[in-house]
């Protein structure tokens, strides 16, 4: 996709993959929103390895987005509302390893960004633990399958959808109303 613009990525683990691709495929700025797999050590896993934790992936997504429009560090703003960063390696009743929270940074610039804001958060307490938010440069990105795309758009009345995608999904609409894409 050819807009003319200097794109970036970020890749961020916050939990479950679909309740933050449903999330930032809202977000003004934001070109896509991949979910897939990063920071583990097997080449081209599958969601049952990940899940098995044998591969040491997270569950994440890969953000183009234009910088122009959206920051990396409204990106992490974002990313800091809309999941537990003081929970490691879990997320609500989703547990483990791939679950955590991560931010795969890069460049040095993000990952800059990355570490300030969240020594900004922590002396400014903004949470009642520390948090663990990993913050690992970035190595490979591994796709998901591809029911997993969308997951949320084509599976909203499902009861996990209903129970823990939409909450998050509200809560980034209430608290960034501003910064929503228009409805086409």
């Amino acid at each position: 996709m050819t807009t003319g613009k200097e794109l970036e990525t970020a890749t961020l683990g916050g939990g479950c993959f679909w309740c933050t691709e449903a999330v930032y495929l809202e977000l003004k700025g934001v070109i896509e929103v991949k979910p897939g797999y990063s920071g583990g050590h097997v080449k081209n896993p599958s969601y049952r390895e990940v899940c098995n934790e044998t591969t040491g992936h997270a569950e994440v997504v890969n953000i183009t987005f234009d910088p122009s429009v959206v920051g990396f560090a409204e990106i992490l703003e974002v990313f800091f509302l809309t999941h537990d960063p003081t929970s490691l390696n879990r997320q609500g009743n989703d547990v483990g390893t791939q679950y955590r929270s991560a931010i795969f940074y890069h460049n040095e610039k993000q990952k800059e960004t990355a570490l300030q804001i969240i020594a900004n958060l922590e002396k400014e307490k903004a949470y009642d633990k520390p948090i663990v938010t990993e913050v690992t440069a970035f190595k490979a990105f591994y796709p998901a399958e591809d029911y997993h795309v969308n997951y949320f758009a084509r599976n909203k009345n499902q009861p996990y959808c209903q129970f823990a995608v939409a909450p998050k999904v509200e809560k980034f609409r209430k608290v960034f109303k501003d910064k929503l894409k228009e409805k086409k």
